[in-house]
């Protein structure tokens, strides 16, 4: 036969594709894992659920209402950039942002000063150190109301506590909340003592974390306890000073109590802050479209601040 015959391989076989990242993912895990995955979302969820009902939705409502005419009477009205236009327009509004910065530009490096000075003051293992914790401690946790009628007490011009101190070493009183001179001032003062407990309680905690061969080792060196504070104790607050420099910002830009009780806003709008601006267009003028856009206008400065804050530290790192 001239037919050559000719015997072909039989082909291998095709293999199988890979699989994919999510099949291997699956794959990789127990039914256990599953579960508690599952269970973990499953815990999640209430919390989720609340965040977005409470937190998400209403941020995106006051976005939404910062471009309309609402007064809560009648539906929002569409403005676009009305209500910012007219914001900023507004000379109180202006003045307002200024006293806030000022405010925060006073109250938050004093009060971090004198707490870092008193938290590691009540770390040496002081006598009665739970009290004086305690006592520094006290303002942060009480009503923020009862606080400023105690303050209202003392920068009383006629029988306060204040003036009668000053008065005892022959320096005349002053209208503190009255004069537009010295009511800002007179508030800074209460903020700034206000806010030291929380700080001085941050800066402790941190305090408790450095490790004391450090300061055994500078001791060798015959560094004096100064040169231990600014080489050491200082260099280790960093992640603690950031972090309370922050909430410091935070807090010093929501404040409102204290100014409602102490002074309403006067004398001449001295003391108006943003948050007193947003409170006033909603709930005595119920502009809520206006007070919408000027808590955009607030939030807005307190992510710029804090995103300066972060860029600084990471430079500094």
């Amino acid at each position: 036969m001239s037919t050559i015959e000719r015997t072909v391989a039989p082909a291998a076989d095709t293999p199988p594709p890979a699989p994919t990242k999510k099949a291997t993912r699956r794959a990789g895990l127990s039914r256990a894992e599953r579960s508690k995955r599952r269970a973990g979302w499953l815990m999640v969820a209430p919390s989720a659920l609340h965040i977005g009902i409470w937190t998400l939705i209403p941020v995106i409502a006051t976005f939404y209402l910062s471009f309309t005419d609402y007064n809560i009477f009648a539906a929002p009205n569409w403005i676009w950039f009305d209500n910012y236009v007219e914001m900023f327009q507004d000379p109180v509004f202006i003045q307002s942002i200024w006293n806030t910065v000022w405010y925060t530009f006073w109250t938050v490096p004093v009060s971090m000063a004198v707490a870092v000075v008193v938290a590691v003051a009540l770390n040496q293992g002081l006598r009665a150190q739970k009290f004086y914790r305690t006592a520094f401690f006290l303002p942060q946790v009480t009503a923020t109301v009862a606080i400023a009628m105690v303050w209202l007490w003392i920068f009383n011009p006629q029988y306060g506590l204040l003036n009668a101190a000053l008065e005892m070493v022959g320096i005349p009183g002053k209208a503190w909340l009255v004069d537009p001179d010295w009511a800002l001032w007179s508030v800074i003062i209460v903020g700034a003592w206000q806010g030291i407990g929380i700080k001085m309680l941050i800066y402790i905690a941190a305090l408790q974390n450095i490790d004391e061969s450090l300061y055994e080792a500078a001791s060798l060196d015959g560094a004096s306890s100064v040169r231990k504070f600014f080489s050491i104790t200082l260099p280790m607050l960093k992640p603690a000073t950031f972090f309370v420099f922050i909430i410091s910002i935070i807090g010093a830009f929501q404040v409102f109590d204290q100014i409602y009780v102490l002074t309403d806003g006067g004398p001449a709008n001295a003391t108006t802050m943003m948050t007193y601006e947003v409170y006033r267009s909603a709930f005595q003028e119920f502009r809520m479209g206006m007070a919408a856009a000027q808590s955009v206008v607030l939030f807005a400065f307190l992510l710029v601040m804090t995103l300066i804050s972060r860029r600084v530290t990471k430079e500094e790192d």
